[in-house]
């Protein structure tokens, strides 16, 4: 991709920088909130999976607050996965952070193929992130750029081997962190169901008086315990100001915990 196609953008406060297109599909305030929201702790050394990683921004963002966390970012597009590569290199991840190109959508399976990317196996991973495509294909009007369409258009039952995906790829007792728009948490909670429990659903909402349009979910492979709704995230003041404990997710890397 030519470097005139490109855009550098930082992120937490600058301690990141990320190359990413242009035009097309482009990481922002979800990537960070998600980030933000898993649960590996400051100086654990826990084995993460970015599924669906696109340029990388989740995986970096994990890796830039907590030291000792080691990622690996799974796309399937190439050009985002060579991307991702260099994201890697130029924030000095490379110790840390690696890629694997492989499709998703094509569910467990891929974790057992003897010709699977290095670095992937089933219960391989303590924590799991995924920021999937948030809209049925043939939704809405269609993307105009080809990228950006297959980021945000998603086929039938492809959420179902997404996180058939991940149920592979965690250990026992793995966490599983979701952000998708909040009129999709039945489906998000009915492909959950046999595989991950302990539900913590925190709705985001853009200011304190509107609806919430996002849900942050996390969860426990294989866990029984009952589902739990926390207290709601209101990201932005009247005046559109982030509110500060926001921003201290935003510019300065703060965990959210739900």
């Amino acid at each position: 991709m030519r470097s005139t196609d490109l855009t550098d953008d930082a992120f937490l406060g600058g301690r990141i920088s990320v190359l990413q297109p242009s035009r097309g599909y482009r990481s922002g305030l979800d990537a960070v909130l998600l980030a933000a929201a898993c649960p590996i702790k400051a100086g654990d050394t826990a084995r993460v999976l970015d599924a669906g990683a696109g340029v990388g921004v989740v995986g970096l963002a994990i890796a830039a607050r907590v030291a000792g966390a080691h990622v690996t970012l799974v796309e399937r597009d190439t050009g985002l996965a060579e991307l991702a590569h260099a994201n890697i290199e130029r924030n000095g991840f490379g110790d840390r952070v690696k890629v694997a190109i492989a499709d998703i959508a094509a569910g467990g399976r891929v974790l057992h193929d003897p010709e699977r990317p290095p670095g992937l196996a089933p219960a391989s991973f303590e924590h799991l992130v995924t920021n999937p495509p948030f809209y049925p294909t043939g939704s809405g009007t269609p993307a105009s750029h080809p990228t950006k369409a297959s980021a945000h258009q998603m086929a039938g039952g492809e959420l179902d081997r997404w996180v058939a995906f991940l149920a592979t790829a965690g250990v026992a007792d793995a966490t599983l962190t979701v952000i998708h728009r909040a009129d999709a948490i039945g489906h998000v909670l009915a492909v959950f169901d046999g595989r991950f429990g302990r539900i913590r659903i925190l709705p985001v909402h853009p200011r304190a008086e509107a609806a919430a349009n996002r849900v942050l979910v996390s969860a426990v492979k294989g866990s029984r315990a009952p589902l739990e709704f926390r207290p709601g995230l209101v990201l932005q003041d009247g005046e559109g100001r982030y509110l500060p404990a926001v921003d201290d997710v935003l510019r300065h890397g703060a965990a959210l915990t739900l």
